[in-house]
């Protein structure tokens, strides 16, 4: 079979290296110039892979039986108008990497925030509760990779963008996660109605042995979207006939093998802050409880586990004010559960490349708890010109200016919280790039 892969990024190369192992023969195209793949064109070279840089030609489609695309390639590009034309089928890493360990349990989460919190809690909570787990997807390994490195008992435990999602065509999880959705990535789906349908893909192709966890509190995340055959469990900060919920401030679980309601924890007793942490914990102990995993194993984990790298990420104390990464919220929604988990003053940073952001979402919030804004990047000039009716703002021209400014105005007591609302694209080459930089500014203070 000959196959062709477009994009040369991690996902492109996993697949690269899996169909080369299978004896496909395998073509890899790449948009962007050679000179930033040094290391993988030398792989290519060594697996005997054909390859072209700097574009998509007809080559792609030469003999072609099978397209799989690496997230976030657009849907519309012109070699995928091509393919459609000839009838080849056009999937994603995702879809193709599982269809070679199908016999492996797989827990997929997506939602537009909170996904790698909970992808990387329920794997915490099933390691340390004796289930082996492996992370893959959007953290850890893309699935084609893990295909010739995972025992038949692991779990699989995959983070799912919606750009993974919108390729895909008999995948199909066990349990399938949606935390929530907002609108995000609208550059690629063009509509919000698009975005929403890419995350309910997820569940497609469940049956009447899987299961599909839902937000109960998130409209855009109901039960009126889900097109499964699966059996849906939910979760919410209201009491529930069926699911995991908060009461009396206290998380209960009630299943429909259960006679009557269990008590989990109380939820001041978990290790992260904030509203949305409770809700990713609900949904992991949700997933947790699916496996048969205790009580006691869910709530001694949720108390010992302190979070994910740049998502509310304490990075140091000095002079008696925190400084807290969260480079991980690339969207208002995100920047909106961050600003609400502090009730100390918060000296916030904010800035990036924008997605058509509504920063008046973030007015009641800024009003209650900011004491001062400091503005970055491409973005800097619209959130100025929205927040300096109603907050004290300033713009900075360098993440070490942002810094420098915010450790000025800081005092005994606040919180210099680094929660941009936009995306890295203009100064880092990712989130998790611009909050290395933000660390080491932080800690060289």
């Amino acid at each position: 079979m000959n196959i062709t892969i477009i994009g040369a990024a991690k996902s492109g190369v996993a697949v690269a290296k899996l169909a080369s192992r299978k004896g496909y023969k395998v073509f890899l195209s790449e948009s962007k110039s050679s000179d930033n793949f040094p290391n993988e064109i030398n792989l290519f070279n060594d697996l005997g892979i054909n390859y072209e840089f700097g574009g998509n030609s007809d080559k792609c489609l030469e003999k072609c039986d099978l397209i799989v695309t690496s997230p976030g390639v657009p849907s519309d590009i012109e070699v995928f108008k091509k393919a459609d034309k000839l009838g080849i089928k056009i999937i994603s890493e995702l879809e193709f990497g599982r269809s070679f360990i199908p016999n492996n349990k797989l827990i997929a989460i997506t939602g537009t925030n909170g996904k790698t919190t909970t992808t990387t809690l329920i794997n915490y909570i099933f390691n340390k509760s004796g289930k082996p787990s492996r992370l893959a997807g959007n953290i850890g390994f893309p699935i084609s990779d893990l295909v010739d490195d995972i025992a038949e008992d692991e779990v699989v435990v995959a983070e799912l963008s919606s750009f993974q999602l919108d390729r895909i065509d008999k995948f199909r999880p066990d349990v399938a996660i949606i935390l929530n959705v907002t609108p995000d990535h609208l550059y690629y789906h063009k509509t919000f109605e698009n975005y929403r349908k890419a995350k309910f893909a997820i569940s497609k192709n469940q049956n009447e042995n899987d299961i599909l966890i839902l937000n109960a509190d998130d409209g855009d995340c109901s039960v009126n979207f889900a097109n499964t055959l699966g059996k849906i469990y939910q979760f919410s900060i209201n009491p529930l006939k069926n699911g995991i919920y908060q009461k009396d401030g206290k998380m209960c679980v009630k299943l429909p093998n259960m006679q009557k309601e269990e008590e989990i924890m109380q939820f001041s007793e978990m290790g992260l802050p904030g509203v949305h942490n409770a809700y990713n914990a609900m949904a992991a102990a949700l997933a947790a409880r699916v496996f048969e995993i205790r009580n006691e194993n869910i709530r001694d984990c949720l108390m010992a586990f302190e979070g994910v790298e740049h998502r509310l990420e304490k990075v140091r104390t000095l002079n008696d004010v925190d400084y807290i990464n969260d480079s991980k919220a690339t969207n208002v929604n995100a920047t909106w559960y961050a600003l609400s988990s502090y009730k100390k003053p918060i000296i916030w940073i904010a800035g990036g490349r924008g997605d058509n952001n509504n920063y008046s979402l973030l007015d009641e919030l800024v009003k209650k708890y900011v004491k001062e804004i400091i503005a970055i990047g491409e973005e800097s000039e619209a959130i100025f010109n929205h927040f300096s009716a109603i907050k004290s703002c300033e713009k900075a021209n360098s993440m070490e200016e942002a810094i420098q400014l915010a450790k000025l105005k800081a005092e005994k007591g606040d919180v210099v919280l680094f929660t941009p609302a936009c995306k890295s694209f203009d100064w880092f080459l990712n989130y998790e790039h611009r909050g290395e930089v933000f660390k080491e500014i932080v800690n060289s203070l």
